[in-house]
């Protein structure tokens, strides 16, 4: 391993930790159209996504809430950092190329702005730590059934 791989990584380490322990849009979100409830009972994380949709089909804004490991957080806020202003279709690729670089695989053809392949790529990491996949992913896997109209809970509604 090279000095700039291991300068990378920890490049990597450190915006993980700070979005786990400063994380972004946590909070519940007025005005959302959905939410979903993602829970990974092996260590236990859970969260509550919101989403916004705007007049234009795009995600005006997202949130999230819950507890979870910095690997879970660090994920659910970074994803809703990229999600913003994103169309349906456009989150789904997002999903489906994090879930590639995490199983380390070649990501589907998507093009990716520098901002979110970073960020795509500092969390694709926990390939590394097959134990830690299912964290990274459960944001990710939460959006997939909040984008879905049938299995998504409208908010208000249990």
């Amino acid at each position: 391993m090279s000095e700039g791989d291991d300068d990378l990584r920890e490049l990597y380490q450190d915006l993980i930790l700070d979005h786990g322990r400063h994380p972004r849009n946590f909070h519940a979100l007025e005005g959302a159209s959905c939410e979903a409830v993602g829970h990974n009972p092996l260590c236990g994380d859970k969260l509550v996504l919101y989403l916004a949709a705007g007049e234009d089909g795009r995600i005006a804004d997202v949130s999230f809430q819950g507890e979870g490991c910095a690997i879970s957080v660090a994920s659910a806020s970074m994803m809703t950092e990229m999600l913003k202003g994103k169309t349906v279709a456009q989150a789904k690729a997002l999903t489906a190329c994090f879930e590639a670089l995490c199983k380390g695989n070649a990501a589907p053809p998507f093009a990716l702005d520098e901002d979110d392949a970073s960020r795509l790529q500092a969390l694709a990491g926990v390939r590394h730590y097959p134990v830690r996949v299912k964290c990274a992913m459960l944001a990710w896997r939460t959006l997939e059934s909040a984008l879905e109209p049938a299995a998504a809970k409208k908010v208000g509604t249990e």
